[in-house]
């Protein structure tokens, strides 16, 4: 698939022509499909890639194990301002950060945003298409909440909770909430699992 640019079909059916025995499981296939949608690269950055990992997160909370502060994204409010310390060619420009309504501390920039389609239910969270037919689209303009990925500085998450709330870890300002059973969105869609900032709690800067 990487080399030939091949679709997973496509490649299957190659393989099939090798040997009629092989059958991949339904988790490769899975991750197979994951890989063609993001170009035939392993894209970390990739709305695909951020909502596949989130989806395997919450089933390992589902079957018992603990999510420690390891497996969650960088805390943003930590990181090098652009132009600190930094190689100026590497430094980027121009990126959206959420910052706390009362205090100004950065709790998420654009990158820690995992969309979702407004006005669908659960399965739209899902990044496999294959039953809909319809590719990614972002519209959470249209919504009160942003969904995030699970960040350091969320205390609750990391000592295990089920739910609670999301508090501004410099001033203890309400924020959201999570639930690793999922949130209903007001714009209809449904969030598995999630972590929600509300959007009247934060302002939006560009760093």
């Amino acid at each position: 698939m990487r080399s030939e640019q091949k679709s997973l079909e496509e490649a299957l059916e190659s393989l099939n022509e090798v040997s009629e025995l092989a059958c991949p499981n339904d988790g490769f296939l899975d991750q197979l499909k994951l890989f063609e949608e993001m170009g035939f690269k392993v894209d970390t950055s990739s709305p695909f890639y951020k909502r596949f990992r989130l989806k395997l997160l919450g089933k390992s909370y589902k079957s018992g194990e603990k999510i420690g502060s390891y497996m969650f994204q960088d805390d943003p409010g930590l990181s090098p301002l652009p132009g600190c310390c930094q190689d100026p060619s590497k430094t980027e420009h121009n990126k959206t950060a959420y910052r706390c309504r009362k205090c100004r501390r950065i709790i998420a920039v654009e990158d820690n945003v995992i969309s979702h389609v407004p006005g669908e239910g659960e399965s739209c969270f899902d990044w496999n298409r294959r039953k809909s037919g319809r590719s990614y689209n972002n519209k959470e303009q249209y919504c009160s909440s942003l969904f995030i990925e699970p960040l350091k500085w969320m205390t609750p998450v990391e000592e295990g909770a089920l739910e609670g709330k999301l508090s501004c870890i410099h001033c203890g300002a309400r924020l959201g909430y999570f639930n690793w059973s999922g949130i209903q969105c007001n714009c209809g869609s449904w969030v598995t699992p999630a972590f929600q900032i509300g959007k009247s709690k934060v302002d939006i800067s560009i760093i």
